[in-house]
């Protein structure tokens, strides 16, 4: 038996042990097999093959990924990053993005809400050091400018 058929044994059992775990990106899969010593060239093929097969579909990937995301309480400037950043192509993060889209500012609120007290009434220093966290977790400029109105928050006259 030559090498080529263990290599890629040996490859796919690796991929199939990351997949039971959690879902992965082509891009992630194909990082950690070079990083376990694997050459390129014998990655791309197994990698096509579980993905004809079902075993690693980076459309999955994206929808838990960007789910769980969501849940910790990041935004969607964030999401589409990450998602960006692990290889996923813009088609497929649109898709995952796309039915949340109309509740990004419900989300933005309970981010707010459970972040910070209800203090109605906020210094402009301290909205800056606000709208910035909010802004470092994802979520769009326009939308933290849009929160102080939604929320009936006030600012303190000096």
């Amino acid at each position: 038996m030559s090498a080529v058929p263990e290599t890629a044994k040996a490859i796919q059992a690796y991929c199939l042990r990351l997949l039971a775990r959690r879902e992965h990106s082509r891009k992630e899969l194909l990082n950690k097999c070079v990083q376990k010593g694997f050459s390129k060239d014998d990655i791309l093929p197994v990698l096509a093959e579980l993905a004809a097969q079902g075993w690693q579909d980076d459309g999955r990937y994206a929808e838990s990924y960007a789910r769980v995301r969501i849940q910790k309480g990041y935004g969607p400037i964030a999401v589409r990053y990450e998602l960006q950043q692990n290889g996923v192509d813009a088609e497929a993060i649109e898709t995952v993005l796309q039915p949340v889209t109309g509740h990004w500012l419900d989300m933005l609120v309970q981010v707010y809400q459970k972040k910070f007290s209800r203090n109605p009434q906020l210094s402009r220093q301290e909205w800056a050091k606000r709208s910035r966290f909010l802004m470092q977790r994802g979520f769009p400029g326009d939308l933290v400018n849009a929160l102080p109105d939604h929320l009936s928050i006030r600012f303190l006259k000096y």
